[in-house]
């Protein structure tokens, strides 16, 4: 088993409308309301991005955003892109396989040879980690350990965002936010997966600055896991 200590630190960071949504609605892109951040705010994003080893997304993102997750309003290097994809099923054809940055893409034992071998041959480098899905644990330990990752961003979306916050993989959040109300019952928030039973499992967070950025709020916050007792 990975040690839980050697792995990068890790910074979630994301833009959320007033009621905390990413997108308008489900399978839209994030890309539609990101276009009304202040122009300060994207900076703030792309140096972040050049402050981190790596940049992780998920690959559902992948396949709606096409995203190129390289530094692009700042001076600065373009960090590793990262993304847990079990089956290898990402289009060949997405922007995080062309040029710009190296590419991980982790994924399953079961993931088809012919899709990893693809991947390969558009260079990335594929990593295995975990059996029948990503084991993200395993796979932040193989960033650690193999690729020199020390501190990460995530710009994932609800499914990736709750898995990383349940194995207690992310440190800090940093959110903007955005003066919009979206509504809708199935609209992609922050966070989601399961649903939790009390308020024991609610997972806290230390609110540890606030600023404006531009026109854009901004809040940071330390992630504070309760310890189970014995």
């Amino acid at each position: 088993m990975a040690d839980s200590r050697e792995r990068p630190h890790v910074l979630m960071m994301s833009e959320i409308t007033a009621d905390g949504k990413l997108t308008l609605k489900k399978g839209t892109s994030s890309k539609i309301l990101m276009k009304y951040m202040s122009h300060e705010t994207e900076l703030l994003l792309h140096r972040t991005r050049a402050e981190c080893d790596a940049i992780m997304v998920g690959s559902n993102t992948i396949k709606i955003d096409n995203s190129f997750l390289t530094v692009r309003y700042v001076t600065g290097k373009s960090p590793l892109r990262v993304i847990p994809c079990s089956n290898a099923d990402i289009p060949l054809t997405s922007n995080v396989l062309g040029p710009g940055a190296p590419t991980v893409i982790g994924v399953s034992g079961k993931a088809p040879e012919e899709r990893v071998q693809a991947m390969k041959e558009k260079g990335a480098r594929v990593v295995v980690a975990g059996e029948d899905r990503v084991d993200l644990p395993l796979l932040m330990h193989i960033l650690w350990k193999n690729f020199g990752v020390r501190r990460m961003m995530v710009e994932g979306g609800p499914t990736l965002n709750w898995h990383m916050l349940h194995h207690h993989l992310v440190d800090e959040i940093r959110l903007i936010h955005l003066p919009f109300i979206v509504g809708g019952a199935d609209t992609p928030s922050l966070v989601g997966g399961m649903h939790i039973e009390s308020e024991d499992e609610m997972i806290r967070l230390g609110l540890k600055n606030f600023y404006l950025c531009g026109t854009n709020l901004v809040t940071e916050y330390d992630v504070e896991y309760r310890v189970p007792t014995a």
